[in-house]
């Protein structure tokens, strides 16, 4: 497998290119060449494999008891009058700038804005602040921001870097592709072909053969700093597939009529809010504001706005029951 790490572009200038290709009908023409030469032809790829190690067997639902009451590390936050939560603002219904109002908006955001009320009890103390997808990890633990809310999967090495709150959403890794690819299933899509993934995120795990995922693939990797670049580069014909979790694969689809998912997924996995791991008082009173975020019925309530029309399931089906 070959990677390209591709020199990230303003959100602007990709915005124009992701217009003029959705003129243009988007996706490229079939056949069109990717980016670079793929590896030399070897077997078909088997089924992609989970990307951890078969050793890693960290509990991906454990986190600290909820609690409502204010630790040294809320009455920190509360002491310099902001909450700073880094959050996307460029993946369609998660967290997406709105070009009419200026706004982010999207399921993520929504939950974000109701930590962030709940804990600072006035929404004017909170922050929402775009990070991107490879800057997560580094945000948090440099202080750049106090929480990340920005469709982030727990897994074990992640825990060792930062806290993560109880999970939120139950995901699984798919494939989109522009809807003139001849691909009937995952296999098929990334097999031999120019694959785009977001830096730091978990797609990237799955297809990286040194973590010991997809080394038969024979694809060529393409890394760019945010999701919504690889739809771009999708668009202008550049790579032959994306690979992002399922919620987000969904939004691109929406967004883009001109790609589809393919058959298949792999990895389930959840996501959580992640923040500092040395404040476990922090954690508790974010795990408090999920739980009632939960049962109060705003959490299916903001997943029917932002991501019914563009998933297969109801609501509960995708909020986390530990196994």
């Amino acid at each position: 497998m070959r990677t390209t790490t591709v020199p990230t572009r303003s959100a602007a200038a990709l915005a124009a290119l992701a217009a003029c290709a959705a003129v243009l009908g988007g996706g490229g023409p079939s056949g069109a060449a990717p980016a670079a030469a793929t590896s030399a032809p070897a077997s078909a790829p088997q089924a992609v494999q989970q990307s951890q190690d078969q050793s890693d067997t960290c509990d991906i639902y454990s986190s600290v008891p909820p609690s409502s009451a204010d630790g040294p590390a809320v009455k920190a936050i509360k002491a310099k009058r902001s909450l700073v939560i880094g959050v996307d603002q460029n993946s369609y219904r998660w967290g997406a700038r709105n070009p009419n109002t200026g706004q982010i908006e999207g399921f993520d955001i929504d939950l974000a804005r109701a930590i962030g009320t709940a804990i600072m009890g006035d929404p004017d103390k909170v922050v929402l602040k775009p990070v991107a997808t490879a800057d997560r990890v580094d945000a948090v633990q440099k202080g750049r921001v106090d929480l990340i809310v920005r469709t982030m999967t727990v897994n074990c090495a992640r825990m060792e870097q930062v806290a993560f709150s109880k999970p939120y959403f139950s995901i699984s890794q798919r494939v989109l592709v522009p809807k003139t690819s001849p691909a009937k299933n995952l296999d098929e899509a990334i097999g031999h072909k120019n694959v785009c993934v977001a830096k730091g995120s978990t797609a990237a795990d799955v297809m990286d053969p040194a973590k010991g995922a997809k080394k038969d693939a024979k694809a060529q990797l393409t890394v760019m700093e945010n999701q919504l670049d690889c739809l771009v580069l999708m668009q202008l014909g550049k790579v032959d597939a994306t690979m992002t979790d399922d919620g987000l694969a969904a939004g691109q689809a929406a967004q883009d009529q001109t790609v589809r998912i393919v058959d298949g997924d792999v990895q389930p996995e959840v996501i959580g809010v992640a923040m500092f791991k040395n404040s476990p008082d922090l954690t508790a009173r974010v795990n408090q504001v999920l739980a009632d975020y939960h049962t109060s019925g705003e959490w299916g309530r903001s997943y029917d706005r932002w991501l019914k029309p563009y998933m297969l399931n109801d609501a509960e089906h995708y909020w986390p029951v530990p196994h």
